[in-house]
């Protein structure tokens, strides 16, 4: 894993510790695991869709949590030890997993969905109306009759 230097940033950026502790945070976190793989795609211009790999987990051993702009899905399967089937060849990973996703703000989760191995996270941007643009009326004084150097009668 390469590491980068973000220390030059410091000196000339004023309030963006936040964002280099998240970009050192994700990067630590992509070399732990490549499991399970997983997709980001943008939906539109404020929609975006997570996919996850999940094959072989059902719907209630998978979590989905969001707290304080961190989505946390978990997956924990139930032990197959007391299985009474003999493998020849076991390549479905199937072992317990927690992937994490920082997200920006005002960034929600609105739905989850378990469909033919993928588990799909719907997100959405949703601004508040005081950072939404907004047009502003423009008003003008009633036009001036007189003319310069005129006195009203």
């Amino acid at each position: 894993m390469r590491t980068i230097d973000l220390s030059p940033l410091y000196r000339s950026l004023v309030g963006f510790d936040r964002l280099a502790d998240q970009l050192d945070a994700a990067a630590r976190t992509e070399a732990a695991s490549g499991y399970p793989p997983y997709n980001i795609e943008r939906a539109g211009e404020n929609d975006y869709r997570i996919e996850i790999a999940v094959a072989g987990f059902k719907p209630e051993e998978l979590n989905v949590e969001v707290k304080e702009n961190l989505l946390t899905v978990t997956g924990r399967k139930a032990a197959n030890d007391g299985d009474a089937k003999q493998y020849l060849h076991r390549g479905l990973a199937e072992r317990n997993f927690e992937r994490k996703f920082q997200l920006t703000d005002y960034l929600v989760v609105v739905d989850a969905d378990l469909s033919n191995g993928l588990l799909s996270i719907a997100l959405k941007r949703e601004l508040p109306e005081a950072l939404k643009p907004r047009t502003v009326e423009i008003k003008s004084a009633a036009p001036s009759t007189l003319i310069e150097g005129e006195k009203a009668a």
